[in-house]
């Protein structure tokens, strides 16, 4: 029996509300699923957004309120699945969670929307999302087969840079493979979102599991992450497709404008521009009455005193003032491209089965035929987790997860 799977990359970008990018996760699905997709992945923060150029009015060692502000509207605008801060694993892809009295399910229907779709369309949906849980945000992936429903979930180990601030770090536990069948195809497939691609540790803990299909969410537009999807085909000797969203600075969805962000230039380590995309690095948020400060000398000893003569803008007068967030640079209204996009897709040779798209905003899918035989051709020179390991010598243990293969 052919081992060939129809998989498709979608560089779609979030709307201004999770409803909206639902309708249009939806309205993509049912387009790959008239051209014969049998799995689809989405970007990294699909559902939920990726806060891309927001400070969220944050520097070392102070907060803003309307940092704080703008938090609460990313918050309420992201997906709750129901589940639990530790992870409920099993217990959750299983519906064993508790569900509060009068209430038809756990969480606010996107897990109950998703299944839907999967189930209607025939495609098997893996989309980027960030979780509310708590009071805590987790960027994740969510597994969705149009049979059996959600399959398994997982949450982002390590966020990068200023991500730390807006999300939770999630268990290694939830790094566990997802096996399912499509048409006589068994799949092994993990996810490493953005730069968990980078670990060199985290990638050996999926290629141990025997992944064939490998899935790379992510934020990441420069033209070095290319080349790291091809050395993780070639090293794993599996599919890999990366998905990230391509938009410009005016569709950016609204609460990203929430504070000021009038920035110099400077480099965004992901979005692959260097045009005053970003923030100032120096800029502070508003100091309540908070007076500059000088520097002068006096016998040789550097002394910080108070400007007298000039004051930082006070702080609004009134509480309706105070809740407004100030508007946001002409910058990000403009027809510059906060993100390139650059979605692709993989071989188990590291071969490019189809090249980075570049600012392609909307409509962007990529659809390959993939013959998973040629993951176990390629393994005839390279196993790195089985007769090319030395595993004799070299062993990897991560707390909480098993990396044997799955069943």
């Amino acid at each position: 029996m052919p081992q060939k799977l129809k998989l498709a990359v979608s560089q779609s970008r979030s709307l201004s509300t999770l409803k909206q990018t639902l309708a249009d996760l939806e309205d993509v699905t049912r387009r790959a699923a008239s051209q014969g997709v049998d799995l689809i992945l989405f970007p990294e923060a699909y559902l939920g957004g990726y806060p891309r150029l927001c400070s969220f009015g944050a520097v070392v060692g102070q907060r803003s309120d309307e940092g704080r502000e703008q938090y609460l509207q990313y918050y309420k605008g992201c997906p709750d699945l129901g589940d639990t801060p530790l992870g409920g694993g099993d217990d959750w892809v299983d519906r064993k969670l508790l569900v509060g009295k009068g209430q038809e399910y756990r969480g606010d229907g996107t897990r109950e929307t998703l299944e839907r779709i999967a189930r209607e369309t025939g495609v098997f949906v893996v989309t980027g999302l960030v979780e509310r849980c708590g009071g805590s945000l987790y960027c994740g992936v969510v597994y969705v087969c149009p049979r059996l429903g959600c399959l398994g979930k997982r949450r982002k180990v390590m966020p990068t840079g200023s991500e730390r601030l807006v999300w939770a770090q999630g268990s290694p536990s939830t790094l566990r493979a997802v096996t399912t069948t499509i048409k006589g195809v068994k799949l092994r497939t993990a996810s490493a979102i953005c730069w968990e691609n980078m670990m060199p540790l985290l990638r050996y803990s999926l290629y141990s599991q025997n992944v064939n299909l490998w899935l790379a969410p992510t934020a990441d537009a420069r033209p070095t992450w290319w080349p790291l999807m091809q050395t993780v085909g070639n090293e794993g000797r599996c599919f890999v497709l990366s998905a990230i969203s391509c938009v410009k600075k005016k569709n950016l969805p609204a609460w990203t404008h929430g504070i000021d962000q009038s920035s110099s230039a400077v480099t965004d380590e992901k979005s692959g521009l260097a045009n005053g995309a970003g923030y100032s690095p120096t800029a502070s948020p508003r100091s309540h009455n908070r007076r500059r400060s000088t520097i002068t000398v006096q016998e040789n000893h550097e002394l910080v005193l108070p400007n007298m003569d000039e004051d930082i803008a006070e702080e609004p007068s009134t509480p309706a003032a105070k809740s407004m967030p100030a508007m946001s640079s002409p910058e990000t209204s403009g027809e510059e491209y906060a993100c390139r996009g650059g979605s692709c897709m993989v071989g188990p040779f590291g071969n490019t089965l189809v090249e980075p798209l570049w600012e392609v905003e909307d409509g962007g899918l990529l659809i390959h035929e993939a013959d998973f035989e040629d993951c176990e051709r390629g393994r005839l020179d390279l196993d790195v987790a089985g007769s090319y390991s030395r595993n004799d010598a070299f062993h990897l243990t991560v707390d909480g997860l098993d990396i044997t293969p799955p069943p």
